[in-house]
């Protein structure tokens, strides 16, 4: 029978069942793999024969969680990573060389535009930013040097949709490679290789685990461009650890039911926001006032679990937000079953400049609202409190 739907392909698309006959794959709590003999020894190493080595490089539980990624994105294959930033700077580090350049969206996490502006510079590699209100200036960016295009969409923390399909016809054009980071939609909201992308990037520490309990992250792709991935990762050893695997794989089997719940939150919460006296805006992808909302519409299924909105009174009204908040967790993390409230100008992108800050649109005011999977009723209550205290 086909597996066709995302649900089952989650919950169903498991590694093969050992002797055993467990239900539920085991964890495979090895460093390495033991071999009948001298001759499949040395086959396996020259990657004659291939199977499990050593778990820096593989694991049946790395291996399942790939899997389903691969198939829920519609990749041809992919390599964990202990973190979401492990991801993104392996996937760049095995692809870039000195002398290269890069195209990215202006918006993008605080400690990627950090890679961009402090290491890779070291490294004789350059950047160029487009910012997400101007992508025609995209194509003006490219060099001949450039060696792709990146982009997160929808991005942290504003929650600004960037089209995939327009930049993915840019890159092609130039032959170069198109990158973006699928981490706030997850592969159940969104599919960026069927909008041209060459490589899709998440940190599974957030909905895809979906509950704050483990670091993970994820580049699917081509074989061909994975497998320059991999090699530099053996090298390095960034690789995700099994039991963190297999915390992801299972967490990938309710991954649709949590979002479809978390959406919808967000959605309720977007619309309350919007027309409160305290908010001066507020940005949710489904929203009609949302600026890129058709493009929205056209490349994810649903509006995601992030509200971006910016209350009144600058950085005092900021602070009396917060510090009245009750119910909902202050963190600097998203995509947990809890509502988390976020400050991005002090915390995640800190180290930003104010205008570089502003250029994204990130205020001293600015909330990110990661919605989870409380009543909604409850937690509008508790925003609706801690906007009145301003």
């Amino acid at each position: 029978m086909n597996k066709k739907h995302f649900e089952t392909i989650a919950i169903r698309d498991q590694w093969e069942r050992s002797e055993n006959k467990e239900h539920s794959v085991p964890l495979y709590l090895t460093s390495g793999f033991v071999f009948d003999d001298a001759e499949e020894m040395r086959a396996s190493f020259a990657e004659e024969k291939q199977r499990d080595l050593y778990s820096r490089y593989s694991n049946p539980n790395t291996n399942e969680f790939i899997s389903k990624m691969c198939k829920l994105e519609g990749a041809e294959a992919g390599f964990a990573f202990a973190s979401g930033m492990a991801a993104v700077y392996s996937t760049f580090a095995a692809l870039l060389s000195s002398g290269d350049h890069i195209v990215s969206a202006r918006s993008v996490f605080g400690a990627t535009h950090g890679l961009f502006t402090k290491y890779f510079p070291k490294w004789n590699i350059e950047t160029s930013y487009f910012g997400v209100d101007d992508v025609e200036t995209v194509e003006s960016l490219i060099q001949p040097n450039t060696k792709f295009i990146y982009c997160e969409t929808p991005t942290n923390p504003g929650v600004d949709v960037l089209d995939m399909e327009y930049l993915s016809k840019i890159a092609k054009k130039h032959n170069i490679l198109f990158i973006v980071d699928n981490c706030f939609a997850t592969p159940y909201l969104q599919n960026p290789i069927k909008f041209g992308a060459d490589l899709v990037i998440h940190s599974a520490t957030k909905l895809i685990d979906g509950q704050g309990r483990v670091l993970g992250g994820v580049t699917v792709g081509s074989e061909e461009l994975i497998r320059e991935v991999y090699l530099f990762s053996r090298l390095t050893g960034p690789s995700m650890s099994p039991f963190n695997a297999w915390i992801l794989s299972k967490s990938l089997e309710t991954l649709a039911v949590r979002a479809d719940k978390q959406c919808d939150n967000a959605l309720k919460m977007a619309q309350f926001l919007e027309s409160h006296p305290k908010v001066k805006w507020v940005k949710y992808p489904f929203l009609k006032s949302h600026p890129q909302y058709e493009v929205a519409i056209k490349q994810m299924r649903l509006g995601g679990t992030i509200v971006c909105f910016e209350v009144e009174g600058g950085v005092e009204g900021g602070k009396t937000f917060f510090d009245n908040i009750k119910l909902c967790s202050l963190s600097a993390n998203l995509g947990d079953s809890r509502t988390i409230v976020t400050h991005p100008a002090s915390t995640t992108h800190a180290k930003l400049s104010d205008e570089d800050k502003e250029a994204v649109g990130i205020f001293p005011g600015t909330v990110r609202c990661s919605l989870g999977l409380e009543h909604i009723e409850d937690v509008i209550e508790d925003i609706e409190q801690a906007l009145a205290k301003i």
